[in-house]
């Protein structure tokens, strides 16, 4: 059945049952009314038609005062019967009132945009900033129904009210009713949102994946939230952050599905030394895609940033800190040196990487520059023990790097020597270190066969 529009659809008795003597009225999921509801305006015009020619009900006092299409006032003692009446309602908002004492009120909520599984999909609202404990809407799907926001001398939700859409394997949407549509408080009557969502191309894990660390180590991954300034350096300047996502080295796909998982989680979420509480399904978005880049979000208790990211990842995440300013790094190469067995196995074994030409001194001179890692350091040269490991990681400071005089933001040619004792002699090969990411180099050295130090 659809919703019902038309009064002529409705009969006394049947869909609606008015009680005089009680003054109420009841509708009942019966004859034409299913709970796809009915329109408060076509309620209100059966129940004037009922009065015109019903001689039972004309002497007792009219329910309703109309304000709008989609404004109505229950007057007189009047009442719906029971929640179901009132969870039956569509597209009008509604307050009961008598004698100029308004006892309760409703809004109506109406969602624009389509749920990816209407049957199934969801929402739940919240009607105090600090509330935890979510609301759902009476039916899955797109949402239109009445939301009781005031009841005399018990409470007054007018001055909030946030409905969050929150599946599993789907792009998240939620709305900020008062902040967005720039209001000072609600009324009874018709409030139309945008919410909507789509299957999430990013999201592959199930919940029992995340929960079991099933693919990866998605435990390890955290969010803390801060009461003071988180200062983190990106591109050599500090900005400043409240929010801060530990990615554990992971890469920027775990790291998003394990922070949707944790926005669906009622629980507090907060890893923090602070510990400030902060609830899973009610909190604030932490991230977004825009196509293959993660972008963090600002909330409300400030910008969002993620450290320990993957370094792979460097080039594809861009962080919003506490003033709303999208933040990023300079582009960072990324390599991988791989080494062979007779590298692996020696105790000994060490490895450099120089720039072939550079204007401080050129490789194959004693004023050879080694090529720093993308700290900058020169604690961080990319030279080290081997210690039978069969590649080593490295990041390069692409767009920045000037080391020596070298121009910053070009190739480097590099040249990558090893030696060994007991199995590994000596070797060396060149290459070029390119603005890209996971770029391959291997250290191929012959067995050492003469070496001898009894």
């Amino acid at each position: 059945m659809a919703k019902i529009v038309d009064p002529d659809d409705l009969n006394q008795g049947t869909e609606i049952i008015i009680d005089a003597t009680a003054l109420t009225i009841a509708l009942q999921v019966a004859g034409n009314l299913s709970w796809d509801g009915v329109s408060l305006k076509a309620l209100y015009s059966f129940i004037k038609e009922e009065w015109r020619y019903d001689a039972d009900l004309i002497p007792v006092v009219f329910p309703f005062t109309p304000i709008t299409d989609e404004q109505f006032e229950l007057i007189n003692g009047w009442d719906f019967a029971d929640s179901t009446s009132e969870l039956l309602i569509r597209d009008g908002g509604w307050a009961v009132t008598d004698v100029g004492v308004t006892s309760k009120s409703f809004f109506n909520l109406t969602t624009l945009g389509s749920f990816e599984d209407s049957n199934n999909d969801r929402a739940y609202y919240i009607q105090q900033a600090d509330q935890t404990a979510v609301i759902y809407t009476n039916l899955a799907g797109e949402v239109n129904q009445g939301i009781q926001f005031f009841q005399n001398g018990v409470y007054d939700y007018s001055d909030f009210f946030k409905i969050f859409l929150r599946e599993q394997g789907k792009r998240y949407d939620s709305y900020d009713l008062l902040t967005e549509q720039n209001l000072t408080s609600l009324t009874y009557r018709k409030y139309a949102l945008p919410l909507s969502n789509s299957l999430d191309a990013n999201i592959s894990a199930s919940d029992n994946d995340i929960e079991t660390d099933t693919g990866a180590a998605y435990s390890t991954i955290t969010v803390s939230y801060y009461s003071t300034v988180q200062n983190k350096d990106i591109g050599g300047t500090l900005y400043p952050f409240h929010v801060v996502i530990d990615a554990a080295g992971l890469t920027k796909d775990f790291v998003y599905e394990k922070i949707q998982y944790l926005l669906r989680q009622d629980a507090d979420i907060d890893a923090g030394p602070d510990f400030l509480y902060v609830w899973g399904t009610v909190t604030d978005e932490l991230l977004q895609f825009i196509g293959n880049d993660l972008y963090t979000n600002l909330t409300s208790f400030g910008g969002t940033f993620i450290e320990n990211h993957n370094v792979d990842d460097e080039n594809n995440i861009f962080f919003t800190d506490d003033n709303g300013v999208v933040r990023f790094y300079p582009f960072v190469s990324t390599g991988q040196i791989n080494f062979n067995d007779n590298l692996q196995n020696d105790p000994d074994a060490f490895f450099w990487m120089f720039y072939t030409t550079n204007p401080s001194g050129n490789y194959g001179t004693k004023d050879a520059i080694i090529v720093q890692d993308a700290s900058d350091s020169t604690a961080n040269d990319i030279a080290a023990l081997i210690n039978g490991a069969a590649a080593y990681q490295f990041t390069y400071d692409y767009d920045n790097n000037n080391q020596g005089g070298r121009t910053p933001a070009t190739d480097a040619d590099i040249t990558l020597v090893a030696i060994g004792l007991d199995t590994a002699q000596y070797v060396s090969t060149t290459g070029t270190i390119a603005r890209a990411k996971s770029q391959q180099y291997s250290l191929v050295a012959p067995l050492e066969r003469n070496y001898s130090n009894p």
